[in-house]
C-alpha cells in the first residue's frame, strides 16, 4: 500500500512540473546576454516578471556566437544582444531559424582613440581596428564613410568589407578583430570602432569619448531573440512587454545618458 501511495505521489509531482523548450522549468526563462547593457536591463525587469510568476535566469556571455548557438540548440530559451543584420547573417551562415521577438534599445556605434582628439588628426597610414563579424564590420565602415574618412562602392551596404572601399584619402589600415577585444587595442592603434556594449564595459563614455558616433536615427536596434517554437510562449511575451515598459524606458534614459537609447 505504501509503495502504491508513493508511486501515485510521484506521478502527481511529475504531472505538475512541466518542462519548457530549452530545458527550463515551466515558469522559468533563461536568457543569454552580454554584460552591458543587456544583462543590466534584464536585471531591471526581473522583479516585474517575478510578480507575474516568471523567474528570469540571466546567462552572461562575452561573445556574440554562443548566445545564438545555445538558443538554436534549445539549451537556452532566448537571447538579447544583437541587431537584425547580425541575426540575419548568423541564420544564413549557420542554417538556423532564430526569430525576433521585440526591439528594445539602440546602442549608437562609435569610433574611439587614446592618441587623438579628432579624426582630423589621424595620420596617413593610421591603423584602425574594427569588428570582424560581417554586420558589425559593415556598420563600422558605414560610420567612417558617413564621416568622410573613406568612400564605399555602395554607401548603403550594411555588409561592406574593406574590399568595398574605393577611396581612402588617409590610407587607413584596417585590422578586423573579435568585437570583445577591440577596447584592449586602444593603446596600440590609432582608432578603434567599438560596439557600445563593449565600450561601456571598458569604462568608455560614448557620449563624451567617441570621436565619431551614430545618431539617434541608427537603424541598429538590439532585439530580444527566440525560436519559432517559443516566440509566442506567454512567458516570452511577458518578458517582451516588460522590456518595452515605461519603467524600462525610464531606466535606460536615466542610467545611460544617451549612450543607450530606448527603441520603443
Amino acid at each position: 500500500m505504501k509503495k502504491l501511495l508513493f508511486l501515485a505521489a510521484s506521478l502527481l509531482l511529475a504531472g505538475c512540473s512541466s518542462s519548457a523548450p530549452g530545458g527550463s522549468n515551466g515558469q522559468t526563462l533563461t536568457v543569454a546576454a552580454t554584460a552591458v547593457p543587456h544583462a543590466e536591463i534584464l536585471k531591471e525587469v526581473k522583479p516585474i516578471l517575478a510578480k507575474q510568476g516568471v523567474q528570469l535566469e540571466i546567462k552572461v556571455f562575452a561573445d556574440y556566437v554562443q548566445p545564438n548557438a545555445q538558443v538554436a540548440e534549445k539549451s537556452i530559451d532566448l537571447n538579447y544582444f544583437q541587431t537584425k543584420p547580425y541575426l540575419d547573417t548568423f541564420n544564413r551562415e549557420h542554417n538556423t531559424q532564430l526569430v525576433i521577438v521585440t526591439g528594445v534599445h539602440i546602442e549608437p556605434f562609435g569610433a574611439y582613440s587614446h592618441k587623438y582628439k579628432s579624426t582630423d588628426q589621424l595620420p596617413s597610414g593610421a591603423t584602425v581596428t574594427l569588428p570582424n563579424d560581417p554586420s558589425n564590420e559593415g556598420r563600422a565602415l558605414l560610420l567612417l564613410a558617413r564621416n568622410g574618412l573613406i568612400t564605399l562602392k555602395d554607401p548603403n551596404n550594411e555588409l561592406a568589407t574593406p574590399k568595398d572601399v574605393v577611396a581612402n584619402p588617409k590610407n587607413l589600415v584596417f585590422k578586423p578583430l573579435e568585437a570583445a577585444m577591440l577596447p584592449r587595442t586602444l593603446d596600440e592603434v590609432d582608432l578603434a570602432l567599438i560596439n557600445t556594449n563593449y565600450a561601456l564595459a571598458a569604462g568608455l563614455n560614448p557620449g563624451k569619448d567617441a570621436l565619431l558616433i551614430e545618431n539617434k536615427d541608427s537603424p541598429y536596434v538590439n532585439y530580444l531573440v527566440g525560436r519559432p517554437d517559443n516566440k509566442d510562449d506567454p512567458r516570452v511575451q511577458k518578458l517582451a512587454q516588460a522590456l518595452t515598459s515605461p519603467e524600462v524606458k525610464a531606466f535606460i534614459e536615466q542610467k545611460y545618458h544617451g549612450a543607450v537609447l530606448p527603441a520603443f
